[in-house]
């Protein structure tokens, strides 16, 4: 059991807070996902989420022109610049202050960073090696208050801000003698946009009550002219109002403004006041050309975020009601004005061709990205509302599915980590999830009193199962043919079970004393193992009138039950924190372990008592068996994940999903600068404001929509999972759904190795042609890399023999090289025969160690799943492009008599008739995979 996991993918998860982006090319959208990124690609319809974070939520994002860098700025001000091409982190920063906006210019060369009421100008980091990758250059002061929004002209040599004074400023980013800053008002709120127009000065100013102001300006790009540095003029106009002050003073502010042009760069202080002109240059000015209101009279619709596209003059404009519109301008034509939700939109963007149009929704967690041209959604996807309670691998590792508090059921893709369906016919939260033992039907309990059943071929509920009377069901768990479903309530005590197929109630099962809180059948048995509150775990016989088999005793409230893969183990967890270990024949305990301490709980900013007292009353609440059943994963109100080793039981590593101090108990200590005689000052309840007014929050509510004075939600792992593989495992958190993985490239496991065995000694066995040798040798020295270079140098014709002659040993090793590297690699047939000699010679073997085996079969059914998926669209398209261009044939020639065209027709329908008959030989008879290769190629 290798425990190399590392954080793969993040699901469930699509928009926090902050702005969204569209890549270089514009195939892909960047959305922040708390203190993370993800990378949606819209035309491959997958996610990535970078394995790169910062210590709090994101703020504010921008991606550089060349699409290589991208610099996170988290709530705090705290920086990091990431490369986008190796995924790593570059260079951290700390601004000291929240920022609000990020942007780099056009050529790339510098970004402007806005934090309260300044706006700084730093030289952006190129290919040279600097100690100190954010070089300030500018310091710009001008507005009295928080800065909103920026933008650049197209050739980098003016930018613009936004401020919540209601005053847009124009800067130059250069030393130009007519323009070095100039202010805008004509509104009457916070100012969400401003934009600059094609290759010119004029601008655009869009404020939240809804207004939009058109400027024009009386020179244009070309006229701007390099003039002397702003430091000398502004020291000449403070000479000449300093004419009364003594020379003294005079030279002390020269020496101290010299000081701060070395440390600190320029300073550019905007004032009320029109700089003075340069003698010969006259400065740039702007009138007000026009002005239109997108509310209609008696409105009072807040605008809340724009975008403009400059090529094609399309600004596109959301509102606090989930409306948005879109004009073209400079004649604010509109275009469409269409409603995607009931929630205010916070961030907007477009793609570099301005046909694709992204929307975030911070208050669902929604992402949209919509083609305005077809008037059709190009991407659509919502995570949970509320927090996820349970999940579930589908047998073969391609699907996952999640229950949450909002009463949905998602099913998600392991590969493309989307989700491709939801169900909605929950009328309260989802407290358990399940698949059948087929794949295609997933089991949910709910709080609503029902258990449902849903049909992944035609995405309906197809059984609902209700109890005599009304109960909340708290656990649910189907046995390994289908047939029974189980589900445990919560306030009754009492267990419930149905058949599947007709949806009737058999049996109700009583004898707990407390709220149920886990069930697990055997997966060898027709047994069911239940755990309460009552400090019991109950076995109840399925075949022998579903009576009480065993009652195993524990020491403290059971709160989870699993199953040993191979059946002839129980792991239970209780309140104390203790993880028990039982036979389920003999009903005896057979191992413990103490976790509480290996959690590492943090403190809350509520609590009263440290996190060492804390953590005397956590637990485990979640419990999972290894693929092979080696290990079981651990997880609870933490911030840790915990492996431990079942034989030795021993602690083998523990995983920290989350490093988001935005998130409650992520810390032991809390800060005593914050402590009062009345508590924390992070209690104290100030109100959120987004850009949508102050909204003062209700005491004591903490589900729904958040509306609580504990304003941080908690971190915790509500459910987890190891995938039928054995290569990866998830768990549902506070952020989402984290699945973590093994990146076999990036971990040396030698097996067996000695001196002799090196690379140059198994590429001369290669030289040889002593396959079976080579192969020997590489299994030794175990680097993926070089295994891949050997195998794909044997011939084809010499596999079968190569097979034959393996120990067992490497058997096994080498049909999970196989398993794991079919599903990427693009020699398909070649592996496909290693693995169909593999099972052919050694399968009798294999079937001896199945616990060993199975997880590789899964991984090696799950590779031929996804190929056979791609390959058999691929082919049907073909095949129909075929008919079309016979059938278009045929229509081709010159006319013919009526005689010749009934013959035609008859000949057509024979046949018609005969091909008919060959397709059902086709469809009747296997196909080889080979085949259907040569057919695409």
């Amino acid at each position: 059991m290798k425990f190399a996991y590392k954080f793969s993918n993040l699901l469930g998860a699509f928009y926090r807070q902050g702005n969204i982006s569209f890549s270089k090319n514009g195939d892909s959208v960047i959305s922040p996902v708390g203190n993370r990124i993800s990378v949606f690609d819209l035309k491959n319809n997958k996610s990535e989420t970078l394995p790169v974070s910062t210590s709090k939520n994101i703020a504010c994002f921008d991606i550089s022109p060349d699409g290589n860098l991208a610099i996170l700025i988290d709530e705090d001000g705290a920086a990091i610049l990431v490369s986008l091409v190796t995924r790593a982190v570059l260079h951290h920063h700390h601004f000291h202050n929240p920022v609000h906006n990020v942007s780099f210019s056009p050529d790339g060369r510098k970004f402007v960073v806005t934090k309260e009421n300044v706006a700084l100008m730093y030289h952006a980091p190129g290919r040279n090696k600097e100690f100190n990758a954010f070089a300030l250059n500018k310091t710009f002061y001008g507005p009295f208050d928080e800065m909103t929004c920026i933008d650049w002209t197209d050739d980098s040599k003016c930018f613009a801000v936004g401020s919540k004074d209601m005053t847009t400023w124009i800067f130059g980013a250069e030393r130009w003698a007519n323009l070095i800053y100039y202010s805008l008002g004509g509104h009457k709120d916070i100012i969400v946009g401003c934009f600059f127009e094609k290759d010119s000065l004029d601008m655009y100013t869009v404020s939240q009550e809804g207004t939009l102001c058109i400027w024009e300006s009386d020179t244009d790009l070309e006229g701007l002219r390099k003039g002397p540095k702003y430091a000398e003029r502004k020291e000449k106009e403070q000479k000449k109002l300093r004419v009364l002050e003594m020379e003294e003073d005079e030279a002390n502010d020269i020496e101290i403004m010299g000081e701060d042009e070395e440390t600190r760069g320029d300073v550019i202080k905007g004032s009320a006041e029109t700089p003075e002109e340069v003698e010969g240059i006259k400065n740039v000015r702007y009138l007000q050309k026009s002005k239109y209101y997108f509310n209609k009279e008696g409105d009072f619709n807040k605008l809340t975020a724009a975008a403009f596209h400059k090529r094609t003059h399309i600004l596109v404009t959301g509102f606090a009601s989930g409306a948005f519109h879109l004009h073209e301008l400079p004649g604010f034509d509109l275009i469409h004005s269409l409603s995607i939700s009931d929630q205010r939109i916070s961030a907007i963007s477009l793609n570099p061709t301005g046909d694709w149009i992204s929307f975030g929704c911070s208050g669902l967690g929604q992402l949209l990205v919509w083609e305005w041209q077809s008037e059709s959604y190009v991407f659509k996807q919502q995570g949970h509302f509320n927090n996820m309670n349970s999940l579930a691998y589908s047998p073969d590792g391609q699907y996952l599915a999640t229950g949450g508090d909002d009463g949905k059921v998602k099913v998600w893709n392991t590969n493309s980590g989307l989700c491709f369906v939801t169900f909605t016919e929950h009328s309260s939260g989802v407290t358990e999830v399940a698949f059948t033992s087929s794949g295609f039907v997933v089991v949910s309990a709910s709080l609503d009193g029902t258990v449902r059943a849903f049909d992944l071929h035609r995405y309906r509920n197809f059984r609902t199962m209700t109890s005599p009377r009304p109960a909340q069901f708290s656990s649910l768990a189907v046995d390994g043919s289908g047939e029974l479903v189980c589900a445990g309530s919560q306030d009754s005590f009492e267990i419930f079970l149905w058949s599947m197929q007709t949806g009737r109630l058999l049996e109700v099962l009583s004898g707990h004393e407390g709220p149920v809180s886990n069930l697990c059948f055997s997966p060898v048995q027709s047994v069911l193992a239940s755990v309460s509150w009552d400090k019991t775990v109950r076995l109840w016989d399925m075949l022998d009138s579903w009576q009480t088999k065993e009652t195993l005793q524990l020491t403290s409230d059971g709160l989870a039950v699993t199953y040993h893969p191979n059946g002839m183990e129980l792991a239970v967890a209780s309140l104390d924190g203790e993880i028990t270990f039982w036979n389920p024949q003999t009903g005896r305990q057979t191992g413990s372990i103490t976790g509480r301490h290996d959690l590492q709980m943090g403190r809350k900013e509520s609590e009263k008592i440290t996190a060492k007292q804390s953590a005397k009353g956590k637990s485990f609440t979640t419990l999972c068996y290894s693929a092979d059943g080696e290990s079981i994963l651990t997880g609870g109100k933490s911030k840790f994940v915990c492996i431990y080793n079942i034989k030795e039981h021993l602690l083998m590593k523990k995983f920290e999903i989350s490093c988001n101090l935005s998130l409650d108990a992520m810390e032991e200590f809390l800060d005593r600068r914050k402590m009062t005689e009345f508590g924390s000052l992070s209690l104290v309840d100030e109100g959120t404001g987004d850009g949508n007014g102050v909204e003062l929050s209700l005491p004591g509510v903490k589900k729904g929509d958040m509306s609580t004075r504990c304003f941080k939600p908690e971190i915790s792992v509500s459910s987890l999972r190891f995938s039928p593989t054995g290569r990866s495992w998830a768990a549902a958190s506070t952020e989402g759904l984290l699945i973590y993985s093994l990146d076999a490239a990036l971990v040396f496991d030698p097996y067996d190795l000695d001196i002799d065995v090196t690379p140059t000694s198994i590429r001369q066995q290669i030289t040889k042609k002593e396959w079976a040798s080579a192969i020997l040798l590489f299994f030794r020295l175990n680097e993926i890399l070089l295994i891949r270079e050997v195998l794909e140098a044997i011939p084809f014709d010499q596999i079968t023999v190569v097979c034959s002659s393996l120990p067992d040993v490497y058997v096994d090793k080498l049909l999970n090289f196989v398993a794991s590297t079919l599903e990427k690699s693009n020699h398909l047939q070649f592996y496909l025969t290693w693995a169909q000699c593999l099972l052919t010679l050694h399968g009798q073997k294999l079937k001896n160690r199945p616990g060993f085996v199975l997880p590789t079969v899964q991984q090696l059914l799950k590779s031929i799943q996804r190929h056979s998926d791609d390959l058999s669209k691929l082919c049907d398209w073909n095949i129909y492009n075929i008919r079309y261009a016979a059938a278009l044939a045929k229509q081709r020639g010159l006319k013919r008599t009526a005689s010749e065209i009934y013959g035609a027709e008859k000949e057509d329908s024979s046949e018609a008739m005969d091909s008919e008959g060959d397709e059902e030989n086709v469809t009747n008879e296997p196909i080889m995979l080979e085949n259907a290769i040569q057919l695409s190629d």
